[in-house]
């Protein structure tokens, strides 16, 4: 079997994994009758390079603390993450990828958070997942400061995410990255698919603004490597420059090309959200040499190849097993206390800690919620929080409270800025890190701005912590626009929140 197209970069094996990827991809949609086929075809070469040559992960613990995250942004591409999880050994089966989207099934139409399955987040509404990326960043520099120690790197993964040009366009996005670029957070490295199609048509119906300067005014080092999506070779260089980059964090603009391959629809907007037909994958898996008869087929060389990536995990999480040995003989005090984290044992007694509050007395909520915090933060080094540019009225910074920034990682409080929406979704991605927490705070009205993240949050089941204060319309003077009116049931109705 061997490509009628060459990938600068790629062994012979490699574009036959290549091919694999974009294969499953294409059979999981037409046999689902429903789905986005042209991302993951397009982004196959890129995906794989990565999940093969740079993230560091074992697929026999999914939950390794120190693994590498992905977070596939462009959520409708959900077949690209199922077919990698399966090829490297995760907890994904072939059949799971032939019940693509159906009732039950445990691979939905958009990737749902799983972490014991790889599924590091939720995605799906456009903009989370790369948003949702920034807070992981966050917890990954708050850990690395709290616990690293000269020669042992206890925390060093890196966070890459795969976005689109809807991720670009929601508004989310925006405000996640320029906080990002503001912070230098430089373990976060976004691929950013650039093929130049949406649903509608060609991008540029809507969507012409010079993407690569926009990043640049964000402070953060861009790259762009045009062709077809399958120059590896300049995408690996890519990739590890970006690995090296310092005090800013990355994004790579790799030109590709929706369904790429496809006979007659590579280029086009019938191939980012529908099945590309039985005839047209047939000719497609002909001019690549495969047998058009078969579908979701692993040829036997991709297997063996593939599953060299679970071994190569479990050494990798073997060496840091042994420096964490190393760790705990020389700095005990702090290995018990990331060990205990890690396994989500409180450090204090918290009813202990707790200010008692007087039946009777006039008190208003934001002020008994300052005194907690001012009470367990010092006590709960993990605990991260802020607010969104409110937080004299919001009371969520307590009296010895330290700034989060780029020369400060240490620091614990975030500052937002007014970014509501970003908000929720970095909250998301410090509270599923695994071992920090967040709490970010607002007034009650702006909960509107954030629900995307909000929902997402409820949906997930993940432990972030909203804080909503002026929740009166007694607020008066603000006049209606800052009166909470429909907002609780709005809430209420959002189910597990």
């Amino acid at each position: 079997m061997t490509a009628s197209v060459k990938n600068p970069g790629l062994s012979e094996l490699d574009e036959l994994c290549v091919q694999t990827i974009r294969f499953l991809a294409a059979d999981g949609v037409q046999k689902a009758k429903s789905g986005h086929p042209g991302m993951p075809m397009g982004m196959a070469a890129g995906a794989y390079v990565l999940w093969t040559g740079h993230m560091r992960y074992n697929p026999a613990n999914p939950r390794w603390i120190n693994r590498d995250r992905f977070i596939l942004s462009a959520g409708h591409g959900g077949m690209l993450l199922y077919s990698l999880l399966h090829l490297t050994g995760f907890d994904m089966t072939l059949d799971d990828l032939k019940n693509f989207r159906q009732w039950g099934s445990r691979t939905p139409g958009h990737p749902e958070y799983e972490p014991d399955r790889g599924i590091e987040v939720t995605t799906g509404p456009l903009g989370q997942g790369i948003s949702s990326a920034v807070g992981m960043a966050i917890a990954r520099k708050h850990l690395a400061a709290y616990f690293n120690k000269p020669d042992m790197p206890l925390i060093d993964y890196r966070i890459y995410v795969i976005a689109g040009d809807g991720d670009l366009q929601e508004g989310v996005s925006s405000e996640a990255c320029s906080l990002a670029g503001h912070l230098g957070l430089d373990d976060l490295i976004v691929i950013y698919d650039d093929n130049h199609i949406s649903i509608d048509g060609a991008t540029d119906l809507s969507f012409t603004e010079d993407r690569a300067r926009r990043f640049e005014a964000y402070g953060w080092h861009v790259q762009v490597v045009g062709g077809d999506g399958n120059d590896m070779a300049s995408f690996e260089k890519a990739l590890e420059k970006a690995k090296t980059e310092k005090g800013r964090p990355s994004i790579i603009n790799l030109r590709t090309h929706i369904a790429f391959g496809s006979p007659t629809m590579q280029d086009t907007s019938e191939a980012h959200g529908a099945p590309l037909g039985d005839e047209e994958i047939a000719r497609m898996k002909e001019r690549f040499g495969w047998d058009p008869a078969k579908t979701f087929h692993i040829p036997p060389q991709v297997a063996e190849h593939m599953a060299q990536m679970r071994r190569k995990g479990e050494k990798a999480e073997a060496a840091w097993r042994k420096m964490f040995d190393d760790y705990a003989a020389r700095y005990g005090d702090l290995a018990k206390e990331f060990t205990n984290a890690l396994a989500g044992r409180l450090p204090v007694d918290i009813d202990a800690l707790l200010p008692k509050f007087e039946a009777g007395t006039t008190l208003a909520t934001r002020q008994a919620s300052g005194k907690v915090l001012a009470a367990l933060m010092p006590r709960m080094p993990h605990i991260l929080g802020g607010s969104a540019d409110l937080t004299p009225s919001n009371n969520t910074n307590w009296p010895q409270a330290k700034d989060f920034q780029k020369d400060a990682p240490d620091g614990r409080y975030l500052r937002f800025g007014v970014r509501e929406h970003a908000m929720g979704a970095i909250l998301n991605g410090i509270s599923v890190s695994g071992i920090t927490r967040a709490y970010g705070g607002t007034f009650l009205v702006f909960s509107d701005y954030m629900r995307g993240a909000v929902r997402v949050a409820a949906m997930s089941r993940y432990p972030s912590i909203f804080v909503f204060t002026h929740d009166s319309i007694g607020l008066g003077e603000d006049g209606p626009t800052h009166q909470p009116v429909e907002h609780f049931p709005a809430l209420r109705a959002i189910p597990h929140l």
